[in-house]
């Protein structure tokens, strides 16, 4: 039994943080959620009422407040804000938050650190690419638009937040329009990532895949 790396990226609703900890539980792995990070940061700004546009500020305010993460829940300093982060306000502003070079850069060191010594599964939109791109499992994991604001849809009516479906859909799409296109670490598919779509799979099915794949590489 190897220490690897496995990065798994992808788009928004794509169950990423759900498979990623299941898989996570079979391997005795660490799990590492990093877009719970930057969804922390977005809270604050929102709190905060900064500007999501402001770069300089919002790398400073990063500097000065730690997030903490366990496989289940996201903290600031010792304040749960699992729930929280997944608000839609938060939702429909990350990505202008996440987008900054300045942010960027120290959210990828954190990331780097926790990484350091393997035996993680970390999942986002950048990790393959920029974060851990020696990781050696790399896993692109993706589903029709449809499916995934289904998913989110599920998420948000566990935790007691209105919603439309169509609406949802739209700000999936518009969420991966933003991701995909920006200029400091764009979501995109590594060169050397597997891509697996996991709209026709239970939760279970794909944990089992990706799990499966993790053995072969390693793990």
């Amino acid at each position: 039994m190897g220490e690897i790396k496995i990065a798994i990226d992808g788009p928004a609703g794509a169950g990423k943080s759900s498979v990623a900890q299941g898989v996570a539980e079979r391997l005795g792995y660490l799990y590492i959620d990093t877009g719970a990070m930057y969804r922390a940061l977005t809270l604050v700004c929102i709190e905060r009422k900064i500007p999501p546009g402001d770069g300089g500020m919002l790398g400073a305010v990063l500097h000065d407040f730690d997030i903490r993460l366990t496989p289940e829940k996201t903290f600031i300093g010792g304040r749960d804000i699992s729930e929280e982060i997944r608000a839609p306000e938060v939702s429909a502003l990350v990505s202008e938050v996440c987008a900054h070079p300045s942010v960027r850069r120290e959210m990828v060191r954190r990331q780097r650190e926790m990484a350091s010594h393997g035996g993680i599964v970390m999942e986002g939109r950048d990790i393959g690419t920029v974060v851990l791109p020696g990781a050696e499992l790399k896993i692109y994991l993706t589903a029709g638009s449809r499916i995934r604001a289904i998913r989110r849809g599920r998420q948000l009516k566990a935790a007691g937040i209105e919603f439309d479906l169509d609406e949802l859909e739209r700000e999936i799409i518009l969420r991966d329009h933003k991701d995909s296109t920006r200029e400091d670490s764009p979501l995109q598919k590594a060169e050397d990532a597997i891509l697996h779509d996991d709209s026709e799979e239970t939760l279970e099915e794909s944990i089992n895949s990706l799990e499966k794949l993790a053995r072969e590489h390693g793990a």
